[in-house]
């Protein structure tokens, strides 16, 4: 029998699409000027780091085992955002399989993100400067 094949095409692809990614970090430097790699659109012409900001040169020092230097690039995300990130895909791969569709986050995950989010923006560029 086996599961039909069609439960594993956008989860699995954005593994795929992850793994690709990280294959590219692993052998490019996004913290050498003229890397391959474009910075964050909103830092470039604000210089307003946004929350996410520093994930890029994050995942590149997790890949070749920095960790204090992924906790530098962005702390949040390393601590809250990757875990939330894999809860997130999960959910999406058994509603998938299940052929249903992903159910909304609830507001009790939903705000605290948001906070999260907002709070790490503010202290990014107001305090840590």
């Amino acid at each position: 029998m086996g599961v039909p094949a069609r439960w594993v095409r956008g989860p699995w692809a954005v593994v795929a699409a992850a793994v690709a990614g990280c294959g590219v970090l692993l052998v490019v430097d996004p913290n050498r000027p003229g890397a391959l790699l474009p910075p964050c659109p909103l830092y470039a012409i604000t210089g307003v780091q946004c929350p996410a900001c520093g994930s890029t040169r994050m995942v590149h020092a997790l890949l070749h085992g920095d960790l204090a230097a992924a906790w530098h690039f962005n702390a949040v995300m390393l601590v809250a955002g990757l875990p939330l990130l894999a809860w997130l895909w999960v959910r999406w791969l058994r509603a998938h399989r299940a052929g249903r569709p992903v159910p909304p986050l609830s507001r009790g995950v939903g705000v605290p993100v948001l906070v999260v989010a907002v709070a790490w923006a503010l202290v990014r560029n107001l305090v840590a400067t």
